[in-house]
């Protein structure tokens, strides 16, 4: 039985499949995402940040390694593969205690923690019904929070981006820059 969550929020069809998630987590990936360069200036030591779509935690670990001992980062996917793969990769990375690992729910996000900071790299193009999803993002957002979208160029067209910077506005939120 598929799970419920597809037809709220999911294109079926564009969920990256766990076992693929290998190929976007790889050493060469650092010198193109770094999370300390690319988070610089939008969570620091303590703050809470909320990775949704985290994979297998490429950034969920530089996260934890950014908000340090006091900060705490949660872990959201809907795959419970991708989020075994964190923890194990949390606990050899000495992350475990900074990170929290939260299971989507059918229906939504499911949380109740508001953050400092929300990423969603390389997944919203797989949100169904992006305008609930946005909402829903912007409901945990502490005052001052930051909200990074990012998208695989090459999978996602400019269009798109755009329509999803649209449905943000709609749904309250502000843009404050782009790359």
């Amino acid at each position: 039985m598929k799970n419920p969550f597809h037809k709220l929020f999911l294109r079926e069809e564009h969920i990256c499949p766990w076992w693929l998630a290998y190929a976007f987590d790889n050493p060469l990936r650092r010198m193109l995402h770094d999370p300390e360069k690319i988070f610089a200036g939008l969570v620091g030591p303590g703050g809470t940040a909320i990775d949704i779509g985290c994979g297998m935690g490429y950034f969920t670990l530089g996260l934890a390694r950014i908000v340090g001992p006091d900060g705490r980062v949660i872990a959201v996917d809907l795959q419970e593969q991708m989020l075994r793969r964190v923890k194990k990769r949390a606990e050899r990375k000495g992350l475990q205690a900074r990170i929290q690992l939260h299971q989507c729910g059918p229906d939504s996000l499911a949380l109740q923690e508001k953050g400092d900071f929300i990423l969603a790299f390389w997944m919203v193009h797989e949100v169904k019904d992006r305008p609930a999803f946005l909402r829903e993002v912007r409901d945990l957002m502490k005052p001052d929070a930051r909200f990074l979208v990012a998208e695989p160029l090459l999978h996602v067209s400019a269009e798109d981006v755009q329509r999803t910077v649209d449905r943000a506005r709609e749904a309250g939120l502000e843009l404050c820059g782009k790359p």
